[in-house]
């Protein structure tokens, strides 16, 4: 009687940031199986996305959706026009189901928390529903769960040698290869005249008909693209990104990690981030290619260059994702310092005179990237030392960057940047004065306000919110060993600049209110 059972009819949702054909669900190709992936409205609508996030996503579905069809699978790719009067996923995979005659839905568990809700609250009559691992982390979500607890502050360094040891990764006979775990001492230095900024390794994926697309179903979105796509889109463009960075970019990386110039927008960095976070990569496959041409013979990657990468995807990727499940939903409230104020308008538009802020923002509506330390210590710094409201700094964060995805970007925006989580993410608060951007770029030769002052009309507004963020906040942060130096040199200031400066900083505040 069971070999005469109909097969049942499988449906397989196959999400925009689940580009991995590596997923063993590909493994065999079974015509009973339906690949199912949409371009849908309300993935477009509870952000605005940056132009080139949002073609990037779509370009990336689509070539995925070839992929698979050229492999033998049954896709089905879905586009706006095709899927925009539905107005969500859960309505949009019910058409599907009926329209197909699906019994069973099988999904990959999504990595933003809205998502994974959303799918898990869904119960279709007369119709199984599975969900599966994405395969993509180092870290199971099992192994997520034993390494994070909820409300616990956790920090990266005792997790990242856990990481290593765990995966052997950079290790040699139980030790650390090059005698230390961490070599970010090394990669602290601003770039010199001298240095030659390599050009970055562009693509021209066609973007003129998603943009059509877009506009034909009213979609807003942010930022500029022109008629092409710079950034990978398929297994293959990625590759090349990465066979190019290891090449090129790695031996120089690590030093120049963090430093900031006017000179050039990529500098050494991967820009893998899109293909990482879209899943086209997976984090073992990008932290062996960087690992391998650090043990080439002869190899022009020193153990710090290629130790500051692995440390950025071993480490602290796998972390946020950590910290973003063990404490959603109630991650997404927090506000500790209780900051109010909304995000100034320049954010939008790189209106601002101050040189740094508006290299930053002009680069990130240009190409909907900036490197770790812009958005840390230029714009989420501001931010910070503004007292903007951090759901409003999480929507920039999450609009504005192509490889932004909540469980990556929120931990990020709201704990290491805006320390609205209380500490769960870093010890201290993130912040400088002028004096740090001057040391890591070129921003400050030619800002229009002094770098050297803290009062006075063209004092460096990051030195006036600098000095007042301390003072706001000195009963929270004076018992705070790390900030004790800080606090210190505050303490130094005679009462009457505190006042100009705690006047200026209210200036400030209202000029961009």
């Amino acid at each position: 009687m069971a070999a005469d059972r109909q097969p049942k009819k499988v449906l397989r949702l196959v999400l925009g940031d689940q580009l991995d054909a590596h997923h063993s669900w590909f493994t065999q190709v079974d015509q009973n199986v339906l690949y199912v992936i949409a371009e849908l409205v309300q993935e477009q609508r509870y952000v605005q996305h940056h132009i080139q996030k949002t073609v990037a996503f779509f370009l990336a579905m689509e070539r995925f959706a070839d992929r698979l069809e050229l492999e033998g699978h049954r896709v089905h790719h879905y586009n706006l026009d095709q899927t925009a009067q539905f107005l969500s996923l859960t309505e949009f995979l019910a058409h599907c189901v009926q329209a197909h005659e699906i019994d069973r839905v099988e999904y990959q568990l999504p990595d933003e928390y809205r998502l994974r809700q959303q799918l898990a609250s869904w119960q279709p009559a007369r119709v199984e529903v599975k969900a599966v691992e994405s395969e993509h982390f180092y870290l199971t979500e099992q192994g997520l769960k034993k390494q994070f607890k909820a409300g616990s502050a956790h920090r990266l360094e005792p997790f990242y040698r856990k990481m290593r040891q765990s995966f052997n990764v950079l290790m040699k006979d139980g030790s650390p290869v090059g005698g230390q775990w961490n070599f970010d001492k090394h990669n602290q230095k601003a770039l010199p005249k001298t240095v030659v900024i390599p050009a970055p390794f562009l693509f021209q994926n066609s973007a003129l008909t998603i943009q059509a697309r877009l506009d034909r179903h009213g979609i807003k979105t942010l930022g500029q693209i022109g008629s092409h796509l710079i950034w990978p889109v398929d297994e293959v463009q990625a590759e090349a990104l990465l066979a190019d960075f290891c090449l090129r970019l790695l031996p120089n990386f690590g030093r120049y990690q963090d430093a900031m110039t006017s000179r050039g927008w990529s500098l050494f960095h991967s820009r893998l981030s899109f293909a990482l976070n879209s899943k086209i990569l997976s984090p073992k496959r990008v932290v062996d290619a960087a690992v391998a041409a650090f043990e080439q013979v002869d190899s022009s990657v020193g153990c710090a260059e290629v130790e500051g990468f692995v440390r950025q995807i071993l480490g602290w990727r796998e972390f946020v994702r950590g910290i973003y499940w063990a404490n959603m939903p109630d991650y997404a409230e927090r506000n500790v310092l209780n900051a109010e104020m909304d995000l100034p308008s320049f954010y939008w538009t790189g209106d601002t005179r101050m040189a740094c802020l508006k290299q930053a923002i002009d680069q990130s509506l240009e190409h909907g990237y900036a490197h770790h330390i812009q958005r840390l210590m230029i714009t989420g710094n501001f931010a910070l030392m503004l007292g903007v409201d951090p759901k409003q700094v999480d929507a920039w964060y999450l609009g504005i960057y192509v490889d932004a995805i909540e469980w990556v970007e929120m931990p990020n925006t709201r704990g290491m940047s805006q320390f609205a989580d209380g500490g769960l993410v870093a010890s201290k608060p993130y912040i400088s004065s002028g004096k740090y951007i001057q040391r890591m770029s070129d921003h400050c030769r030619t800002c229009a306000y002094d770098v050297t002052a803290r009062t006075g009309e063209m004092a460096c507004p990051y030195n006036v919110l600098y000095w007042d963020f301390l003072d706001r906040h000195r009963a929270r942060f004076g018992p705070n060993p790390r900030m004790r130096l800080m606090m210190n040199h505050y303490e130094k200031i005679p009462v009457l600049e505190r006042d100009q400066i705690r006047s200026a900083a209210q200036t400030l505040r209202q000029q961009l209110a």
